[in-house]
């Protein structure tokens, strides 16, 4: 870490004469490296035999480009970059070794337009630098001191350089050199006069001289393009050639007196648009002349130079001419992380700083008798709020100055964007390009065609534009490849917009029904992969919805097509941005509350689908009570209320509710809607619950694939002990899941299949439950995960692997979840394997602890069950209807347990 100076806004911002603190440069390792390996391989390129710095067609590769965001820290890189090659290095930088012992010369040019540099400037401070060679530079000088009677006639050049504070910087050697190489030459061409009086004449008779090949000049006859130069017309044009010259006379040095120039380009957007590039295709000829000098360029852009496309526009253009710019050819740049440069061949993303460092950064930058002035609970907020952006915490300690004045800052003071990121954002875009990206800023990541349509535009221009801007990253491996740099996006979306554009309300409304309307149709017509696709859409079209007060539109058919499927992804979008651009500003907490006010339509089904989802994570109690909630708004349409209904009335039977459960199962399958076949195939669960077989059997033959009629007829056949029939029933819902590409139901008949087989067959379990974990991955179904555990146990029943420790953490993951059928099926397992050992007051302990459960009469034949295994007599004759005599059930399940004894028995 090394400081860069001290911080002046910082210490006319406050009457704290202890205050204390440097503008720290952070974290730029990484870029150093990659400038010293660059400027490495160019002096090797430039001694190597061969070499020709009059070679005008030879590729360049004399060029590194830092490219970034505004605000990332370009400028300060450059400034820094330009002083460790002046030999004042950050201490966390490496020292370089430069090959055959050369040395640098580095010189930094601010091309901003508040810089008021044109290209003359640009020029003259190259020359200006190099007049720390201390001789004269002959060549150019003279085409210069021409160019300048021209173009200032009657303008001294030494006082141009003072009155442009030029002078004050590089001194007055330059003119004393120009003048020496002038006299010089008017000797060596034996003209009489002063030199300030001959100089048309010095030029004349130096062309004629050199046309001649005489030997007065023949230091300066090697220079071929010389002669032409100096009968040009002297004006801006012909001054963008003279860096010919410079890199002609730096070639004659000697070997002892070489030197590289690095001219740092700083702020090069600034130099014109895509559309204007006079003063780019100016800047490009100097690079392009001089070979032999190395330029690093910041921007907020990469440069264009290799795409052929720029013919006419500029004079070099395509991968050829430019190799190290061709980013067409090489793979596209990783998202930069915290603090490194994502690098296409010379083209160099600044990354952001990473969490740690924008600590170490604020630890820094203020401070008061050596300590950190703002404590680390605001650094950690201002952190996490900067997205790793220099700008926000410049921005952010100026605010923590301006509350100091008058109170103590406290963390909540910085939950806030800042409008002069917006500024900073769009100064350099265009209208179009503006519009853009405003629009696509309501979403969370877009394609090409799916930020056309959001931008309402019928052209990709300004889109593909937009998406060479370095604050628009790429992930490529993405749905949608592109996504706006977080904190841009938090801001264009939140800040106080006060740009002579900014959107109305009104605007934002229209840009979210365009964006929403785009995703749906992208989700209705597109060949991604479909659950894929239906995912991301949802959770972008969700928060659209929400945030906008739209109509659902097509999400009521992605919803139906989510559920369908019984995958359960997370869906719930983050919270509601605080911003005055969309219609609800007083909710804005997180939609994962229950308490979440739920006002619209898109709020109900937000949370609907986000409890659906989270139950896999909470208590069914919980989930009860967020679906009971969203039911009471009465907000969704009538089909999607339907299955608000549904869900809650399968919470409520997992909670043992079954009167509540059987009440909603019945309201939704007298309604006929797409989830009544789900609903008759509840009302069949919960006649099994209460032993009722013969009815639970029949309502399941009529309830077709849509009701899952296999799985339940399975379910009411393993109570029975019949478990051979029980596994083909379930061996059908799989195949007949499989068919209808339903990974849920797949997922959890196989757990069914595998439960049932462990009584019967442990080996062949072991293959079902590998089948079972295989059809789980990537599925979020937490009550079939737990009937795999259970299924493992019962495979495992009469052994000593650990069954009852296992058992024992098993409950707990049922407790938390809230699952009363799970807990009673682990107590079942457990009686089979204590009636398998024989060990009677175990299994005694484990029937009194399932009696206590049941006791609302849901799965009381559980308890008959457990004694129909151990033989034991019924202390009260049992309510359930058994398919068979109840003998004939007590004799099948006192099978099971006597066969794996008989199996366990060496």
């Amino acid at each position: 870490m090394a400081g860069a100076g001290r911080d002046l806004r910082a210490l006319f911002s406050s009457n704290d004469q202890h205050l204390g603190g440097d503008e720290a440069f952070t974290n730029r390792q990484s870029q150093w490296q990659t400038v010293a390996a660059a400027l490495t391989e160019h002096m090797r390129d430039i001694t190597a035999p061969g070499f020709d710095v009059e070679d005008l067609e030879a590729p360049r590769r004399n060029l590194l480009v830092f490219h970034g965001v505004g605000g990332i820290g370009k400028s300060t890189l450059s400034r820094t970059l330009e002083a460790a090659l002046a030999g004042q290095r950050p201490v966390q930088w490496s020292e370089p070794v430069w090959p055959h012992g050369a040395s640098v010369l580095p010189v930094r040019i601010d091309l901003a337009r508040s810089a008021g540099t044109d290209f003359e400037r640009v020029v003259l401070t190259i020359r200006l630098a190099l007049a720390r060679l201390d001789r004269p530079l002959p060549a150019f000088d003279i085409a210069l001191r021409r160019y300048w009677e021209h173009q200032h006639p009657g303008e001294p050049l030494e006082e141009y350089l003072r009155r442009g504070g030029l002078g004050a910087r590089f001194g007055q050697a330059l003119p004393q050199q120009m003048q020496s190489a002038l006299a010089d030459l008017a000797q060596a061409l034996l003209l009489p006069g002063t030199v300030g009086s001959v100089l048309g004449e010095v030029t004349g008779s130096l062309v004629r001289a050199l046309r001649e090949r005489r030997q007065s000049v023949r230091a300066l006859a090697g220079c071929a393009r010389l002669a032409d130069l100096l009968q040009a017309e002297p004006d801006v044009d012909a001054l963008s050639y003279y860096p010919h010259l410079l890199a002609w006379e730096l070639a004659q040095l000697p070997a002892t007196k070489r030197v590289v120039p690095v001219i740092l380009l700083d702020t090069f957007e600034d130099t014109g648009d895509r559309t204007h590039r006079d003063l780019e295709r100016l800047l490009q000829r100097v690079v392009w002349l001089m070979p032999n000098a190395f330029f690093i360029v910041t921007g907020r852009s990469r440069l264009q130079w290799a795409e052929a496309s720029l013919q006419g526009q500029l004079d070099w253009t395509g991968p050829v001419a430019w190799p190290g710019l061709n980013t067409t050819t090489l793979p596209r740049p990783r998202p930069a992380q915290a603090g490194d440069g994502a690098t296409a061949g010379r083209q160099v993303l600044i990354g952001d700083f990473s969490p740690e460092d924008c600590e170490d950064y604020l630890a820094r930058r203020l401070t008061r008798e050596g300590q950190p002035l703002i404590g680390a609970p605001v650094r950690t907020v201002i952190a996490g709020r900067s997205h790793g952006l220099p700008l926000y915490l410049d921005l952010a300690v100026m605010r923590f100055l301006e509350i100091r004045r008058t109170r103590t800052p406290e963390p909540e003071d910085f939950d806030v964007d800042f409008p002069a990121l917006i500024a900073r954002t769009l100064s350099d875009l265009t209208r179009e390009e503006r519009h853009v990206l405003r629009s696509v800023a309501l979403l969370d990541a877009f394609d090409l065609p799916l930020a056309v349509r959001a931008a309402g535009t019928d052209r990709d221009a300004p889109v593909l534009r937009l998406l060479e801007r370095p604050f628009v990253r790429e992930d490529p491996f993405g749905l949608w490849p592109f996504h706006l740099h977080a904190l841009i996006r938090s801001t264009i979306r939140t800040a106080d917009d006060r740009t002579d554009d900014r959107w109305s309300p009104h605007d934002w409304q229209q840009a979210a029904q365009r964006a929403f309307t785009a995703l749906g149709e992208q989700w209705a017509t597109s060949s991604a992969p479909g659950r894929m696709l239906l995912i991301g859409c949802l959770r972008q079209g969700l928060a659209l919805a929400r945030d906008f007060r739209l109509d659902l539109g097509w999400l009521a058919d992605a919803t139906w097509t989510y559920i369908g499927d019984s995958v359960w992804e997370p869906l719930a979008p983050p919270a509601r941005p605080t911003t005055d651009h969309t219609p609800l500003t007083e909710s804005t907490g997180s939609t994962s509350s229950a308490e979440t006010e739920l006002l619209t339509p898109a709020d109900a089904l937000v949370e609907t689908l986000s409890a659906l989802a989270r139950r896999q994570h909470e208590h069914r109690e919980r989930t009860a009570d967020r679906l009971t909630a969203v039911i009471n708004t009465r907000l969704l349409p009538a089909e999607l209320h339907q299955m608000a209904v549904y869900y809650q009335a399968k919470a409520q039977r997992d909670l043992g509710r079954s009167d509540a459960s059987h009440r909603g199962m019945r309201y939704v399958a007298d309604g006929g809607g797409p989830l009544a076949p789900a609903a008759r195939r509840g009302l069949a669960h919960l006649a099994r619950l209460a032993g009722d077989f013969p009815t639970a059997l029949e309502t399941a033959q009529s309830l077709g694939w849509e009701g899952r009629h296999h799985r339940v007829t399975g379910d009411v056949w393993w109570v029975q002990a019949e478990m051979t029939r029980a596994a083909a029933a379930y061996q059908n819902a799989r195949a007949e899941a499989e068919e209808h590409g339903i990974a849920g139901e797949q997922a959890t008949a196989q757990a069914q299949r595998a439960f049932v087989l462990a009584f019967t067959d442990p080996e062949q379990a072991d293959a079902e439950l590998d089948l079972a974990q295989q059809l789980l991955s990537g599925l979020d179904l937490r009550a079939t995960t737990l009937t795999t555990q259970i299924a493992a146990l019962v495979r495992d029943a009469g052994t000593d692997r650990n069954v009852e420790d296992r058992a024992r953490l098993l409950r707990s993951d049922i407790n938390v979840a809230g699952l009363t059928s799970a807990e009673a099926t682990l107590d079942l397992a457990l009686c089979f394997h204590h009636a398998v050992t024989g060990d009677r007051a175990a299994l005694a302990g484990t029937i009194a602890r399932l009696r206590e459960r049941i006791h609302t009469g849901d799965y009381a034949y559980y308890a008959d069950i457990t004694h129909f295994m151990a033989g034991l007599t019924l202390p009260a004759p049992s309510p359930a209807r058994w398919l068979d005599s109840e003998q004939e059930t007590r004799d099948r399940w006192r099978a099971l347990v006597t066969t794996r004894r008989a199996h366990l028995t060496p």
